[in-house]
């Protein structure tokens, strides 16, 4: 565990809204639902989760900016850190009951994610990891696996939907990547992805078109487990969405794979 103050605000945070949403889980048929674009649905209870983590993060650390995926940017007078939070990463997964869902809670200093928070109420697994302290899951130290031939790797990945995505580009990817792995997976929510890659659970990930709060702690967490993260085709990864990681010999053989087929 990691018992610093900085974590301690992050993890009560995250249990609090936690608790609502695994209120809300349990009625689920009751959830007034609205859509926000395409397949993209949100709900009252992922509004509600964004203002209690705002209002608990906000008091614990007056000042600092806060951009959540429902809110937007809130601007703070401390200018060096931003909250960066995605109260309710799986909503779909979340409306339709199933339990791979999370709260995800990264903190930028400057140009730098220091600390990381990514909680699933459903089965109660909390992911953290700051900087310098390591990465956990629950009370176990996490160390991605040490896998480094793709034939053994099982390998999760992200599929455009409806209204989303380059599906040509993604079918393009699959084919590259099918034949050479043991397994792909398509759980629908990227920090719990990313979560499992530092968890060793699975080998790597890649998934393209992600926004801050989707991947901000995933970050932080991969990093403290012995991993690499980065963007596909180089760029700053916050600003693109499009990530990768795995072991070092794992995210530089995706790289390898996948960056070529981004620039047909």
């Amino acid at each position: 565990m990691i018992n610093s103050a900085l974590m301690n605000v992050m993890v009560k945070a995250a249990r609090r809204a936690g608790r609502s949403l695994k209120r809300d889980l349990g009625e689920i048929e009751h959830l007034q639902v609205s859509l926000k674009g395409p397949a993209n649905f949100v709900s009252l209870a992922d509004k509600r989760a964004e203002e209690m983590l705002y209002t608990d993060l906000n008091k614990a650390r007056p000042g600092y900016g806060f951009l959540g995926e429902e809110g937007g940017s809130r601007e703070g007078t401390d200018k060096s850190h931003t909250w960066i939070v995605d109260p309710l990463d799986g909503t779909t997964n979340f409306l339709h009951g199933i339990p791979q869902f999370a709260i995800s809670i990264g903190l930028l200093r400057e140009d730098q994610i220091i600390a990381g928070v990514i909680y699933n109420p459903g089965n109660e697994e909390l992911y953290m990891a700051e900087k310098g302290a390591g990465a956990f899951l629950n009370d176990s130290r996490l160390r991605v696996a040490g896998r480094q031939q793709l034939h053994d790797c099982v390998i999760a990945c992200g599929l455009p939907h409806i209204g989303r995505g380059d599906f040509e580009l993604s079918r393009n990817e699959m084919a590259a990547l099918q034949p050479k792995v043991a397994g792909l997976r398509r759980f629908g929510a990227a920090s719990l992805d990313m979560a499992f890659v530092a968890a060793g659970r699975l080998d790597g990930y890649w998934e393209r078109n992600l926004q801050p709060w989707d991947v901000a702690a995933g970050i932080i967490m991969i990093k403290e487990a012995g991993g690499l993260v980065s963007d596909i085709d180089g760029g700053d990864l916050l600003k693109t969405g499009d990530v990768v990681c795995g072991n070092e010999v794992v995210h530089n053989t995706l790289v390898k794979l996948l960056r070529p087929l981004s620039k047909k």
